[in-house]
């Protein structure tokens, strides 16, 4: 076992809370991560500049820090680089939440959160993230579960060390690419997303489509209505797609409203009737470019046991 340590704070310095990011939203329940909510750890699995995967273990290390066990044989210099990076990635160390915690800090339901939490978990890639938020449409947890175990178990490449098909990387857009529409309706039994993933795979496998290049823009560079656009244009990806996928990116403008979200912010604002979704928007346009993340934070403040 190797350990790597990396700072918990933001781009301002700004406190980053571990235990929430990891606990963010519901993609550490989806192969090929793991959360251990006992031991407030998450495993998941990395590919490598060179050689198989590695499965990797993110938990609190001392004096604000987040350690990274890396299983296995000791990584190479440049596997140990590559783990840090794509680390920051997925905690979003390089996301600058001052501003946002500026404005929290005089919201009474929000104020909370300037104790670090805020930070979305992502996934290694966009292109993990984008496919990930496809399986959540239109259909139950449990099956978005069963798709993503699916696509890991079948199309993943091994990680060192580890014989669970759980553990296999997230599979890459050329090899989703080669499978037909037939695979993905019987064997990961996807409906109506069958031929979107045989689109999508190879709009990104050959290169039409730069998915990854969504995740190092800034805004100056590219606008979040221009990002909007480029997310709406993909096979199979709607607002909600879209809006859930922008805010894995970092792009917290536009809110998550969907079947969840919404009763679920008219019972923790005590509204008798569900608002419309005009009204939602409202409570949180003082947020700015961070409105999103706002309505997440509220949505979800119980996922984490602060006691």
């Amino acid at each position: 076992m190797t350990a790597i340590t990396l700072p918990l704070h933001g781009p301002a310095g700004e406190p980053v809370d571990l235990w929430r990011t990891l606990a963010s939203h519901g993609f550490h329940d989806l192969a090929p991560a793991s959360l251990d909510e006992g031991a407030r750890t998450l495993t998941l699995t990395l590919r490598m500049p060179r050689g198989r995967p590695r499965r990797v273990t993110l938990d609190l290390g001392p004096r604000r820090t987040a350690r990274v066990t890396v299983a296995g044989p000791a990584p190479s210099a440049s596997a140990r680089a590559s783990i840090a990076d794509q680390v920051a990635r997925i905690l979003h160390l390089d996301h600058d939440l001052s501003s946002f915690y500026a404005i929290a800090a005089d919201d009474p339901e929000l104020a909370w959160t300037t104790a670090g939490a805020g930070r979305m978990l992502r996934s290694p890639t966009v292109w993990e993230d984008v496919i990930k938020t496809l399986c959540t449409t239109n259909c139950s947890w449990g099956l978005t579960v069963t798709m993503v175990k699916a696509l890991v178990t079948t199309l993943g490449e091994p990680a060192v060390g580890d014989a669970d098909p759980l553990a296999n990387a997230f599979p890459t857009p050329v090899v989703m690419a080669s499978q037909n529409e037939r695979y993905y309706r019987e064997v990961v039994r996807s409906g109506y997303r069958a031929p979107r993933f045989v689109e999508l795979a190879d709009l990104v496998a050959t290169g039409e489509v730069d998915l990854e290049a969504l995740g190092t823009a800034t805004r100056d560079e590219i606008p979040d209505d221009e990002v909007e656009r480029g997310l709406l244009a993909l096979p199979g990806i709607g607002p909600y797609a879209a809006a859930h996928v922008m805010m894995t990116l970092g792009r917290n403008s536009r809110l998550i409203l969907d079947s969840w979200t919404r009763p679920t912010y008219a019972r923790l604002a005590g509204k008798k009737r569900q608002p419309s979704d005009t009204t939602i928007q409202r409570r949180f346009r003082r947020y700015g470019p961070d409105a999103g993340l706002a309505f997440w934070l509220f949505v979800t403040r119980d996922w984490v046991d602060e006691g």
